[in-house]
C-alpha cells in the first residue's frame, strides 16, 4: 500500500511534467551569471516578491542565515522573532555561530506577535547605550510552521514593520511557505514581501520542487548575498537544471495549494471529533495541522505500522502537513489510521 505522507510538504516528488522541465532546461554556469534558467527565476521572484532582485540559495535555511548575516553585525547585535520560528528551532544555531546574534523571543499566539509586543520586547530587551545588546532586526515568518500553518493579518504585519521603522530596525520575511498565505488570503505576493528589506521563497514546500530557494531585496543587499553564497558553499555551476523546477512550480503549483488547505480543513476536523485529539480546527489556515494526542510516539507508530506518516514534537504534540503527493482518498485513509491509533 502507497505511504500516505503527511510528514512535511517537504516530502513533495516532482511531478512527470517538472521532470519534463528539468531534462529540457537550458543551463549555463551560474557563477559566471551565464545560466539563463537561474538568471530568468532570480528576476521571476524578485519582481514577485516586490524587490530589486533575487539570488537563487539551495535552500530556505541558507536564505535566512545569509539575510540575518547581512542584517546582523557580530558584536552583540539582537534578533527578534516569534516563538518556535525556523531560526530558532531548524537551523543548528546559525544565528549565534555565523552572526553573533543575541536571539530574543516576542511572545504572540501561533508564532505570531502583535506590534505592542514587539515594542515590549525592544524596550525591555536591555538599558541601551553600550551596556545592552543593540536591537538590530525583526524577523516574521508566512506562514507560521510550528504554528499550525497561520496566516499573520496583513494589518498586523504592518503595524509590526511600523515598530520596526520607529526604532530604524532591519526586517526580514522568512517566506518559505508564502505562496499559501498567497492563496489562502487572496494578498498578492508583493504586498506581504515587498515592505520587507529582504524576503525569501521556497520551492520545496507545497510548490513542490526538489531543491532551491530564492533570497530576494534591494541590487546592493543581493549583491554582497553572493559574496556569502559563494562564502558558504552555495554556488553553484549549472543550477538551471534544477532553477527550472522552481519556474514550472511557479506556473503550474501555485493555485492548486488551495486544494492542500481544504485537505488540511478535513483532516483537522476529523482528527478533532477523535477522542484523546486536542484541536481547534477553525484555526487551521492553510496545509499544517498541529494537534495533540496523549502520546504522541505510540500514535506515530501505529500510524507508521499502516503506511501513514506524520511527525512528532515533544511528548504529546504532532504535526501533519498536507501537499501535492496526498490526495483525497489518503486524507480519509490517515483519519482511518488516527482513528484506529486512538482506540
Amino acid at each position: 500500500m502507497a505511504l500516505v505522507n503527511l510528514y512535511s510538504d517537504t516530502q513533495t516528488q516532482p511531478t512527470a511534467a517538472m521532470r519534463a522541465a528539468i531534462a529540457a532546461a537550458e543551463v549555463g554556469d551560474e557563477q559566471l551569471r551565464q545560466d539563463p534558467t537561474t538568471t530568468a527565476l532570480e528576476e521571476r521572484v524578485a519582481a514577485l516578491l516586490g524587490h530589486e532582485a533575487a539570488v537563487f540559495l539551495p535552500s530556505g535555511t541558507m536564505c535566512n542565515e545569509i539575510a540575518i548575516r547581512l542584517h546582523v553585525r557580530p558584536g552583540g547585535e539582537q534578533l527578534f522573532l516569534g516563538h518556535d520560528t525556523h531560526p530558532l528551532i531548524a537551523e543548528a544555531g546559525g544565528p549565534a555561530q555565523l552572526s553573533g546574534a543575541v536571539i530574543t523571543e516576542v511572545e504572540g499566539e501561533s508564532g505570531m506577535f502583535a506590534a505592542g509586543a514587539l515594542d515590549a520586547a525592544i524596550a525591555g530587551s536591555g538599558p541601551g547605550g553600550r551596556y545592552g545588546a543593540r536591537p538590530r532586526l525583526v524577523c516574521v515568518e508566512q506562514t507560521t510552521n510550528m504554528g499550525g500553518g497561520r496566516i499573520w493579518p496583513l494589518e498586523q504585519v504592518r503595524a509590526v514593520l511600523d515598530i520596526a521603522a520607529e526604532y530604524r530596525l532591519s526586517t526580514h520575511l522568512d517566506g518559505a511557505r508564502l505562496m499559501n498565505a498567497v492563496v489562502a488570503s487572496g494578498v498578492d505576493a508583493a504586498t506581504w514581501a515587498g515592505p520587507f528589506d529582504s524576503a525569501w521563497l521556497d520551492f520545496t514546500k507545497g510548490l513542490g520542487a526538489p531543491v532551491g530557494a530564492c533570497l530576494a531585496g534591494s541590487a546592493a543587499f543581493i549583491d554582497e548575498a553572493w559574496r556569502w553564497k559563494q562564502m558558504l558553499g552555495g554556488a553553484m555551476r549549472q543550477s538551471g537544471i534544477v532553477a527550472a523546477a522552481g519556474l514550472h512550480a511557479l506556473d503550474h503549483h501555485v493555485d492548486r495549494l488551495a486544494e492542500d488547505h481544504a485537505r488540511a480543513r478535513r483532516l483537522a476536523e476529523g482528527l478533532a471529533q477523535l477522542p484523546g485529539v486536542e484541536l481547534d480546527a477553525a484555526t487551521v489556515d492553510t496545509n499544517i495541522v498541529i494537534f495533540a494526542v496523549p502520546d504522541s510516539s505510540a500514535f506515530c507508530s501505529a500510524l507508521a505500522d499502516e503506511d501513514v506518516a506524520m511527525s512528532r514534537f515533544g511528548p504529546t504534540r504532532v504535526r501533519a502537513v498536507t501537499h501535492l503527493d496526498v490526495d483525497d482518498a489518503g486524507i480519509e485513509r490517515a483519519l482511518a489510521a488516527a482513528a484506529r491509533a486512538l482506540g
